[in-house]
């Protein structure tokens, strides 16, 4: 309900789990360039920084490799001339870009050896840029998910092998079949790599496929082939792929290829995401609520994690707007959007307004106890709001329903169930939260 401003507080606000900033462990003795890196990290991208000059200081540092990350490497520190730390990081498994003075062909293929993510020269003026570009995009990769399509073992396992090196989430399949089972059964996968001899259809007719399914704004094709046949790499085009490699390849030219269509992929979403927003609250729309959950929920049942879904409604909101007016009525939408933001920035949560004074949120990590828990805070915190009206603020509050991702369903069946105990809150008196677990609680209680 709305009422006239209390001035009293509320407790602090609980956020629940939080995506965790990336940690990034830079080990370099230039203090130059490890300053420059370090403060960039920490204050244009708001990363957590380790700064290693040595490799003792790296041993030190890293007792627990798992809270890394990625590492910047140099490959001459002063007790490790000869890269022996760039070894013990990749066998901890944090992917690494070595940042290096000293280049030539040799120690090309000894890096690729290795099994580096990537490697910058620093005789280039803009290296500390591509540094920072390159450990960007690696740390994007980990939400970007790619199919390979082989039907040769050891030649999808290459593939598979320098995708993971990358950090790509990736999926296998042997036959074109299989491929396009898994772009059903996984949504949200984002790029194919496809091999053109297959047994049960070739790569064009994959292609052709896919591309009656997504449109290329959404699935990008790569193909690849170890054909001497040159036209091959037009008919793919022609099928519909985005681009295509010759085997055998240079492993820094797929790695570039790869790198652009991904990059092509994510100019798309941000025009996407521009005509998905809500043009009173700036936060998503219904429209894009419904484009992106799907793909969440089923990463999370994949993962075998919690996924909660809450609706979130304005109490009175009819009565509001009648009695102050519509102007005020958005205001209030706006003071409660920019509320929800906050308590959702840096999580992996997808909020939308979903029409109305409806939100919603599919709270990604959280069980209903976990997810009742969180939207308790949010409720507290708005009806802590004050908005301005002339000479005086009114508050308002918010019922909110909470319903847990049980299994792999259609997606507006999980928000009609958070709609049923958004009716049951509002039934048992608004300003309050109804979860699936409360009934459950209230049920064995009887």
């Amino acid at each position: 309900m709305f009422m006239p401003a209390d001035t009293s507080t509320t407790g602090p606000i609980d956020q629940s789990v939080h995506r965790k900033k990336a940690h990034v462990l830079v080990i370099e003795d230039s203090r130059t360039f490890s300053s420059l890196l370090c403060h960039r990290f920490e204050k244009e991208h708001g990363y957590n920084v380790t700064h290693c000059a040595t490799t003792r200081a790296f041993h030190d540092a890293c007792g627990d490799a798992a809270r890394f990350d990625i590492a910047v490497v140099d490959l001459t520190l002063p007790d490790s001339p000869d890269g022996q730390v760039l070894d013990e990081v990749v066998a901890m498994g944090i992917p690494a870009i070595v940042f290096t003075a000293d280049f030539n062909r040799e120690m090309r293929e000894r890096l690729v050896e290795r099994g580096v993510a990537d490697y910058v020269i620093k005789n280039n003026e803009r290296a500390v840029d591509m540094v920072i570009a390159a450990v960007d995009r690696i740390l994007a990769n980990r939400n970007v998910r790619v199919l390979v399509v082989d039907d040769l073992l050891s030649a999808r396992q290459m593939l598979t092998e320098l995708l993971r090196l990358q950090q790509f989430q990736v999926f296998e399949a042997s036959t074109g079949s299989e491929a396009m089972e898994m772009l059903i059964t996984h949504p949200g996968i984002e790029l194919v790599v496809t091999d053109y001899n297959m047994p049960d259809m070739d790569g064009y007719e994959l292609t052709r496929r896919i591309r009656r399914a997504h449109g290329s704004d959404r699935v990008r094709i790569i193909g690849i082939s170890s054909s001497a046949d040159r036209l091959l790499s037009a008919s793919f085009l022609k099928a519909g792929a985005n681009d295509f490699v010759y085997r055998p390849f240079v492993v820094e030219e797929l790695q570039c290829r790869i790198g652009h269509n991904v990059e092509t992929l994510s100019q798309l979403r941000q025009l996407r995401l521009a005509a998905f927003s809500d043009y009173l609250t700036g936060l998503r729309n219904r429209r894009h609520f419904f484009d992106e959950g799907p793909a969440k929920v089923a990463r999370c049942l994949e993962q075998g994690q919690a996924c909660s879904m809450a609706m979130l409604d304005i109490d009175h909101f009819k009565k509001l707007n009648d009695t102050y007016g519509h102007e005020i009525g958005d205001r209030v939408l706006k003071a409660v959007g920019t509320k929800l933001q906050a308590l959702t920035e840096d999580t992996d949560y997808l909020l939308a307004r979903l029409g109305g004074e409806e939100f919603g949120l599919l709270l990604t990590g959280l069980d209903s106890s976990a997810a009742s828990q969180f939207c308790e805070a949010i409720r507290k915190s708005i009806a802590d709001l004050k908005v301005a009206l002339d000479d005086n603020d009114i508050s308002v509050t918010a019922s909110i329903g909470v319903a847990e991702v049980g299994g792999l369903e259609n997606f507006s069946n999980y928000l009609n169930a958070a709609d049923q105990f958004l009716y049951l809150a509002k039934h048992y008196g608004r300003n309050r939260v109804y979860s699936d677990s409360m009934l459950i609680e209230a049920t064995a209680a009887k």
